[in-house]
């Protein structure tokens, strides 16, 4: 049990046998650092149940728990604050519960399971680092969702049809000369990628040209031939021309094989694939039902629509007057036919930037209206934009900072700071690039996912990839300093398996480190109902920080006391364990040597 569960439990005892109340619940938070205590009950909350002066109760709790809980040493207590002392005993026995617990902080898997979306790239351009951060922050989270207890099916659907689509593979047509990512050498993602800026290129010069003879500018923009040719093509998809269709599979095949191999690289992957070619139909016939029920209702031009001017939004149309599906209609059949996949799911997460936090708002009380009970336990994982130094990027004008070459010069950032810092001279030339990677990848995923996710980030290379300070790096190199601890602790016979000297008087740096480590599993449910990986990073830095201060002022391998040394050197062990648990639900791998 943890310290809050041990007092929690006396607290509400003794509150009944002091007032003869029931307390619903008790309030802790850390002792401030200039008083002495290791956790303090806030007594102001339970005024609310209990009359009289919040000095006097503190007081008559402290006495209580002082004299019934073996744990408790002392108290004392500041205005209506009780700060609790614990004995060095209860830290060590807790230590000695974890210390061999190899699944630390993990709940085993229940059957309480949730879906996440992540990713749902197009098909026109390769992956940038906007998709990086929905790709962290989806897997982080998967993995979060999994070690809190849930089971977890991750998944993206793929936006593999439409004009967007259509305008690479006609700018292919007429400029490619039949060219491929075999015979030009280039990642498929990237060659339809180039396609698709071509195809903008060449529908601005077509605009400036119409514009250059008097025809108005918006009329140009609707009306410039390369655009009603790509328009066509979509209707010409749509009917199964062959040819089109043809050409369709075989530039989609192209960008597949580059986005499988740009996810390999970020370390994320996927359950169960969706694809709007196969989903942008799904829906329609909910949408009849819903109509039938009343839940829709038909404009005169035979579109139809929600109302849901009564729960603070507008009127959402679901079904144009031609009959064709909009991407609300796709959405609902989508949801939908997930939960028939999976009849287990109890619940969808969808990681999409915050620009469509009120299409989710729509999605999931449309799905509400039509008594899908599932629909309580949807939750929209909104994220904000990655800035640059440099400004904004833009797909069209190929100005996008492409998730291949960033996580290269990343790679390259790590190396050259490695150099710099010279300790690789034992390291064969595939070691160190194996490293670089690692450093990179781990300078770039910390750096984002330390962020909460709701908020906005400017993200800047140089910065993440610091040895110093709450960064990536900086974390992997203090595991990597504990690697080294074990190793010479092995090499001179300390034995991992010996039981903790429960009458050890701790070192102050001891018991802070213990008090780390036992915030670990809340850390991991906390993330998961919030839905929020920087917890988990911004806890592992702070255990870090505990770390390095221990390190700093307790002799570890140098201690002469056996039993001390025993216990110093299984704490850097559990503390490497964590480390490492912590950073593989961000993925992000940690090196034994740097």
């Amino acid at each position: 049990m943890t310290i809050q569960e041990v007092l929690s439990a006396n607290v509400k005892k003794g509150i009944s046998e002091l007032y003869e109340i029931t307390l619903p619940s008790v309030e802790f938070q850390p002792t401030r650092k200039d008083f002495e205590g290791d956790i303090t009950i806030v007594v102001f909350p339970m005024l609310r149940h209990i009359k009289g002066n919040p000095v006097q109760i503190g007081e008559q709790i402290g006495a209580f728990l002082k004299e019934n809980v073996t744990a408790v040493s002392d108290y004392n207590v500041i205005k209506g604050f009780l700060n609790i002392v614990i004995s060095d005993s209860f830290y060590v026995s807790y230590f000695d519960t974890i210390r061999a617990e190899r699944d630390f902080g993990l709940v085993t898997a229940s059957d309480d399971a949730v879906m996440v979306e992540y990713s749902s790239p197009n098909t026109n351009k390769p992956l940038h680092l906007g998709h990086i951060r929905n790709n962290l922050l989806g897997y982080s989270v998967a993995e979060i969702l999994k070690a809190s207890g849930k089971k977890v099916y991750k998944t993206q659907i793929i936006n593999d049809r439409g004009i967007h689509i259509c305008k690479s593979m006609l700018a292919w047509q007429r400029f490619g000369n039949g060219e491929t990512p075999e015979t030009t050498g280039i990642k498929g993602d990237k060659l339809v990628g180039n396609y698709y800026v071509a195809f903008d290129k060449a529908y601005k010069e077509e605009i400036a040209t119409m514009v250059a003879e008097g025809i108005d500018k918006k009329v140009a923009e609707k009306e410039a031939p390369i655009l009603l040719s790509a328009q066509e093509m979509l209707l010409k998809w749509e009917a199964g021309d062959e040819e089109v269709v043809s050409l369709w599979k075989t530039m989609n095949g192209w960008v597949y094989k580059g986005f499988d191999i740009t996810y390999k690289n970020l370390g994320v992957d996927f359950d169960t694939l969706y694809y709007e070619s196969d989903t942008y139909l799904l829906g329609k016939d909910v949408v009849a039902d819903g109509l039938d029920k009343g839940v829709f209702f038909k404009k005169e031009d035979g579109s139809v629509w929600i109302d849901l001017t009564d729960e603070g939004l507008d009127e959402k149309i679901v079904l144009r007057s031609d009959g064709t599906a909009v991407y609300m209609t796709q959405d609902i059949g989508t949801a939908i036919q997930r939960v028939k996949d999976h009849p287990d799911i109890n619940g969808m997460v969808y990681t999409v930037g915050n620009e469509q936090d009120y299409h989710f708002k729509v999605l999931f009380l449309i799905l509400k209206k039509l008594g899908f009970s599932w629909s309580e336990k949807l939750h929209h994982l909104s994220y904000g934009m990655v800035d640059l130094p440099s400004g904004k990027m833009k797909s069209r004008e190929g100005t996008v900072v492409d998730a291949d070459d960033l996580m290269e010069d990343m790679t390259k950032t790590a190396g050259a700071i490695s150099k710099e810092l010279g300790k690789l001279e034992d390291y064969s030339e595939k070691e160190k690039e194996e490293l670089y990677k690692m450093i990179g990848l781990g300078a770039l995923k910390y750096y984002i996912l330390k962020v909460d996710p709701k908020k906005r980030i400017l993200f800047d290379p140089e910065e993440s990839v610091d040895f110093q300070g709450n960064t990536g790096p900086f974390i992997q190199y203090t595991y990597a300093r504990i690697q080294s601890i074990l190793r010479k602790a092995n090499e001179t016979g300390v034995d991992l398996t010996m039981v903790p000297d429960a009458a050890l008087i701790l070192h102050p740096k001891e018991k802070e480190l213990i008090k780390q480590l036992q915030q670990f599993p809340d850390t991991i449910q906390l993330a998961a109902e919030n839905y929020s990986p920087a917890l988990v990073a911004n806890y592992t830095y702070d255990l870090v920080k505990e770390f390095n201060s221990f390190y700093q002022q307790v002799s570890i391998l140098g201690e002469t006391d056996s039993a001390k040394k025993v216990l110093r050197v299984q704490l850097s062990h559990k503390v490497g364990e964590t480390i490492k648990t912590a950073f593989s639900l961000l993925g992000i791998a940690v090196p034994d040597r740097m």
